[in-house]
């Protein structure tokens, strides 16, 4: 009839609603495997998950293809969904495209905004506040956070959007660790003296400092502590 005004909305306003909920809980998911909450091999229950989000079947099978994209998920047949499990063959290509696109990113730079530069500096202050509390998975968090603003100083959301997810993936390595103390307690002083480069206008020095450290820290993961 002429007149009626349709209580559904416009069309495709719930497939919409849909997607920004999935996109929520795909968030949500992702920010608890950068902290560490949820470690490589957990099975996702979905009957557990669809309450702890409150959403339907649907929404939260969306959210786990996004992350399946993002290799952060894995799909196995007849068993349910689990956190992706890194190789070493993974890790050591993870650690190629980090240096391609990080070490790039810093020489890219062009304006060194203060906003940025205290952006790295908090990152810095929080890993090292939490290895003086020996609360590693946050120190491995922060240092996730140091290289997301590294590349930030570059000014380029889609390079940001990337290197999140390439970081995001590259978080599930640190369950292979034998000793995540001793991994991270050696790069808290070498992120310090990246941050103090930057800060004095640097960039070449910052970049450099950068590839060395990516190259050590790739040596000492897959050499000295990788479990598998």
């Amino acid at each position: 009839m002429t007149g009626r005004t349709s209580r559904r909305g416009p069309r495709g306003a719930g497939m919409t609603d849909s997607a920004g909920t999935a996109s929520r809980v795909a968030d949500a998911l992702r920010e608890q495997i950068v902290s560490g909450e949820l470690k490589p091999g957990t099975r996702l229950s979905e009957e557990r998950m669809r309450k702890l989000h409150g959403v339907s079947r649907s929404t939260l099978r969306e959210a786990y293809q996004r992350l399946i994209r993002e290799r952060l998920l894995v799909h196995e047949l007849s068993r349910g969904v689990f956190v992706r499990q890194l190789s070493r063959e993974d890790v050591a290509d993870l650690y190629r495209i980090r240096r391609i696109v990080e070490c790039a990113a810093v020489r890219s730079i062009r304006v060194l905004t203060p906003a940025g530069l205290r952006r790295l500096a908090v990152s810095v202050a929080d890993g090292r506040t939490a290895a003086e509390e020996s609360r590693w998975d946050d120190v491995a968090a922060a240092s996730i956070r140091f290289h997301e603003a590294l590349v930030a100083l570059a000014g380029s959301e889609r390079l940001d959007v990337m290197m999140s997810g390439i970081l995001a993936e590259f978080r599930l390595a640190y369950a292979h660790m034998r000793d995540t103390q001793v991994f991270h307690a050696a790069y808290l002083d070498r992120n310090k003296e990246i941050a103090e480069a930057l800060s004095s206008g640097d960039v070449e020095g910052a970049a450099a400092l950068l590839e060395a450290y990516l190259t050590d820290s790739e040596a000492a993961l897959c050499e000295g502590h990788f479990v598998k």
